[in-house]
C-alpha cells in the first residue's frame, strides 16, 4: 500500500484505467489487478486468491464495497489470509465468464455481480464462491468475515482436497460444449419453429416479455419474433401473433419505468413483471439494440410512438453517453449521492414547481403521480394514461396534448440536470460501441436522421483509429490507453455493425476493415475441429478454460452474430471461406439450438439466413440518384434485405463487388439472393417490380 503526498492511501489499482477498479484504489484491501504479479504472489505465498468481479454501474457492488472493502477490520482479514484480485467484468469478460460458470457449478444457481470466488494459488482452480455477501449475517446469508475465516481455515487444513475438487470441476468445462451435428444431419428450419413455440409458451399476454420477474429486455428475442412475422408475411396465414408478442413487449416497456420517461434511454431491467420499477443503471449494450428494434417496429407498423421512443433513446445516447472523439461510454450508475434511483425519482410537489399549476394535473395523470408512491416513498414516472386516452377524456386534440407534455418533459429534464448525476463509466468498449453503431445506423435510416448516421460513422472511425493496432483489435479504451486483446464479441459485433453502417453510408475503407476482422476471426478464433468460435484468440493469455459459448446472454451470442455477419459478408463478396465458417458454426450449435431454442435466438436467426440467404441490392451510379433508390428500397421492414449504394466513382472494390460495374448512362441495380443474381436493371420501376416479388 502506498500513500501519495497529501493524499489517501492507495493500493495497486491506482494505475488502472477501469473506473470500477479505480473506485477501489483507496480501499484498505491490498487489491491486485488480475495479472502476472498477482498470480505469482499467490504461488509464492501459497495463499488462496480471493477474486472479486464487478463493474462500475453495479449497485450491489457498491454496497459490498462500502460495507466490507472499506472496513479496516475486514480488509485486515482479507490481506492476512488471501491474495486479493479485483476484476472489471467489462474489461475481462474472459475471466468473468469462466468463474461465473464455476460459481453455477459449485452453488447450483445462477451467478451475478459482485462475484466472489476463492481460487487455488497455483492453478487458479475455483473451490468456493458466491455473489454479494453482507458485512453482518442477514438475508439468509452468513457474514462476509465469517466466510473469509472459514474458507481460509478450510484451505489451510485441506489443501489437497481443495485442489482435487478444483481439478474435477475444471474437467467439467470441456464437457459443457455440445457435440457438433454430423455430416449426415441436414440443417433445416426445425430450431426456428421450436424457438417460435418456446417463446409463445413463455410470453406474458398482459405485460409482454418472457418469463418471470426480474424482467430483462432481451432484444435478440424480440428481433427473432419480428423476423419470424416478416418471413411469414407472404404466407396465406401470416404469423401476426409473433408480431403481437414483439409489439406488446416493446409497447409495455416504452410505457413503463424501465424507459426513462424524462430523458430517454432504457435501464438494465425491471424488478417487477410490469416494467414499472427498474434497476436504475443504464447500459450502452441494452440501448443500442433497443434503439434499432424500436426504429424497425416503427418502420414495420407505422406506429409513431415506437419511432418516438427510438428517437428519444438516440437523443439520450448522443447527449449523455458520447465521449470526445466519437466513441460511446459504457454505462450510467444506478446510484447518485449514495442512493439508488435518487437522480430519477420525483415528488408531486417538485413536479408542480417545474411544470406549473395549470399543467400539473395533466402531467400527474400522464406519468402516474396521482397514485401512491412507487419507489421508496417517492414517484418514479411511467405512462399511467397515454396521450390518446387523456385527449379523449379531455375532448382535446392528441397532437396538441402531446405538444404540451413534450414541453413539460423538456422542463423536467432541465430541472433534473441540476441534480447530482449518476456516475458515468468512461470506458469505451469495442463490442458495446459496435452495438451502438449498428443501432444508430438502423435508426438513422428508419427515422431519416443523418445526425444518427454521422454519430455511427464517427464511432466506427474512432474504433478503427484508436483500437486497431498493428493488425489486431483491442477491447477497451480509456484516458488515451487502448488495452486488452479483443474477444470474439468485439470482432463479430463490429463486422455486423460495419455492414449495417455501409448500408446507411457507403465507405469502402470500412468494408475493408470488416474483411480484416473476418479474416482475424477465421485465423485466430475458429475451433477448426468442432466448428464455431472460441471467446478468446489462439494467442490469448492461458486461463483455466478456453470457452466457446453459444447462448445469448446480456448481449447477443458472439457465435450467432459471427455466423450471420460472415454469411452476409461471404455472399456480398463471393467469399466461400466465410460462408463455410458460418455453416460450421451452425453445425456446432445444432444440438443447443434444438434443445434450448429460446436461449440461442441469435444463432437461429443466422440459421434462417443460411437456409434462405439474404437479398443483396447493389446500386451503382451518381450518389444523389442511387441514394433515392436506396431509401426507397430500404423504406419497408425487410430484415433479410441489404442495400448498398456504391458511387460510380468507386474503384477497386473487393471480391464480387468488382463485378457490379456502373452503367454508362445512369444508375444500375444488381439484385442477388445468395449466389443467384438477376440481370441488372436500370430504372426504379424495374427494381421496384423485382423487389416486390421478394419477401
Amino acid at each position: 500500500m502506498a500513500t501519495p503526498e497529501g493524499g489517501r492511501e492507495t493500493n495497486r489499482l491506482a494505475d488502472e484505467t477501469s473506473p470500477y477498479l479505480l473506485q477501489h484504489a483507496h480501499n484498505p484491501v491490498d487489491w491486485h489487478p488480475w495479472g502476472p504479479e498477482a498470480l505469482e504472489t499467490a504461488r509464492h505465498t501459497g495463499k488462496p486468491i480471493l477474486l472479486s468481479v464487478g463493474y462500475s454501474a453495479c449497485h450491489w457492488c457498491h454496497v459490498m464495497a462500502h460495507e466490507s472493502f472499506e472496513d479496516e477490520d475486514t480488509a485486515a482479514l482479507m490481506n492476512e489470509r488471501f491474495v486479493n484480485v479485483k476484476v472489471d467484468r467489462e474489461e475481462r469478460p474472459d475471466i468473468d465468464r469462466i468463474y461465473q460458470i464455476a460459481h453455477q457449478l459449485i452453488a447450483q444457481r445462477p451467478g451475478g455481480w459482485p462475484l466472489t470466488m476463492f481460487l487455488t494459488p497455483e492453478e487458479q482452480l475455483p473451490f468456493f464462491g458466491g455473489t454479494y455477501f453482507p458485512k453482518e449475517a442477514r438475508y439468509g446469508m452468513p457474514a462476509f468475515r465469517d466466510i473469509l475465516a472459514r474458507v481460509a481455515e478450510y484451505f489451510r487444513q485441506n489443501p489437497e482436497d481443495v485442489r482435487r475438487q478444483g481439478r474435477q470441476l475444471a474437467d467439467i468445462f470441456p464437457k459443457l460444449d455440445p457435440e457438433p451435428a454430423g455430416e449426415d444431419i441436414a440443417l433445416d428450419a426445425t430450431p426456428i419453429a421450436k424457438a417460435r413455440e418456446s417463446l409463445a409458451e413463455r410470453f406474458d399476454e398482459r405485460y409482454g416479455g418472457f418469463g418471470a420477474a426480474p424482467r430483462f429486455p432481451h432484444p435478440a428475442t424480440i428481433e427473432r419474433l419480428l423476423r419470424h412475422w416478416r418471413a411469414s408475411a407472404g404466407d396465406d396465414e401470416p404469423d401476426v401473433q409473433a408480431l403481437y408478442m414483439a409489439a406488446l413487449t416493446l409497447a409495455r416497456m416504452a410505457e413503463g419505468g424501465i424507459f426513462d420517461q424524462v430523458g430517454g434511454g432504457f435501464c438494465r431491467y425491471s424488478v417487477d413483471a410490469q416494467w414499472l420499477i427498474p434497476h436504475f443503471e443504464k447500459m450502452l449494450y441494452d440501448n443500442g439494440p433497443l434503439l434499432a428494434l424500436y426504429a424497425e417496429l416503427g418502420l414495420a407498423s407505422g406506429d409513431a410512438e415506437m419511432s418516438r421512443v427510438a428517437a428519444e433513446t438516440a437523443d439520450w445516447m448522443l447527449r449523455e453517453m458520447r465521449a470526445p472523439g466519437g466513441g460511446f461510454c459504457s454505462s450510467l450508475d444506478a446510484d447518485s449521492e449514495g442512493e439508488e434511483g435518487r437522480y430519477y425519482v420525483w415528488t408531486p410537489e417538485s413536479v408542480r414547481e417545474v411544470v406549473g399549476e395549470e399543467d400539473f394535473p395533466l402531467v400527474a395523470e400522464h406519468f402516474g403521480l396521482s397514485g401512491e408512491p412507487n419507489f421508496e416513498g417517492r414517484w418514479h414516472l411511467y405512462i399511467h394514461r397515454p396521450v390518446e386516452r387523456l385527449a379523449e377524456e379531455r375532448g382535446e386534440e392528441p397532437e396538441a396534448l402531446r405538444h404540451r407534455i413534450d414541453r413539460d418533459r423538456a422542463a423536467l429534464l432541465q430541472a433534473r440536470e441540476c441534480r447530482v448525476p449518476p456516475g458515468r463509466d468512461e470506458k469505451i468498449l469495442t463490442s458495446w460501441n459496435a452495438l451502438a453503431v449498428r443501432g444508430l445506423a438502423v435508426a438513422g435510416r428508419a427515422l431519416g436522421r443523418d445526425d444518427l448516421i454521422d454519430a455511427a460513422a464517427d464511432a466506427a472511425d474512432f474504433l478503427e483509429r484508436e483500437l486497431w493496432r498493428d493488425g489486431r483489435l483491442l477491447a477497451t479504451y480509456k484516458d488515451g490507453r487502448a488495452r486488452f486483446p479483443a474477444y470474439l464479441d468485439d470482432h463479430a459485433l463490429l463486422i455486423d455493425a460495419l455492414l449495417e453502417l455501409a448500408q446507411a453510408r457507403w465507405d469502402a475503407d470500412r468494408l475493408r476493415f470488416a474483411i480484416a476482422l473476418a479474416d482475424l476471426l477465421l485465423d485466430h478464433f475458429e475451433d477448426t475441429d468442432n466448428g464455431g468460435f472460441y471467446f478468446t484468440a489462439d494467442d490469448h493469455e492461458t486461463l483455466l478454460h478456453r470457452s466457446r459459448t453459444l447462448a445469448d446472454e446480456a448481449i447477443p451470442s458472439g457465435n450467432g452474430i459471427a455466423a450471420r455477419a460472415l454469411l452476409r459478408l461471404g455472399f456480398l463478396l463471393g467469399e466461400e471461406r466465410y460462408v463455410a465458417a458460418a455453416q460450421r458454426t451452425l453445425r456446432a450449435a445444432w444440438q443447443a439450438m434444438n434443445e434450448y431454442p429460446h436461449g440461442h435466438v441469435s444463432l437461429i436467426t443466422a440459421l434462417e439466413e443460411y437456409l434462405q440467404p439474404p437479398e443483396l441490392v447493389i446500386l451503382r451510379g451518381e450518389p444523389e440518384e442511387i441514394g433515392r433508390w436506396a431509401r426507397n428500397a430500404a423504406g419497408i421492414y425487410a430484415p433479410r434485405r441489404l442495400v448498398f449504394a456504391i458511387p460510380a466513382s468507386e474503384e477497386e472494390l473487393p471480391g464480387h463487388l468488382a463485378l457490379r460495374e456502373p452503367a454508362e448512362d445512369g444508375p444500375v441495380a444488381y439484385v442477388c439472393e445468395g449466389t443467384r443474381c438477376s440481370l441488372p436493371v436500370t430504372t426504379w420501376a424495374a427494381l421496384a417490380a423485382l423487389l416486390g416479388h421478394k419477401r
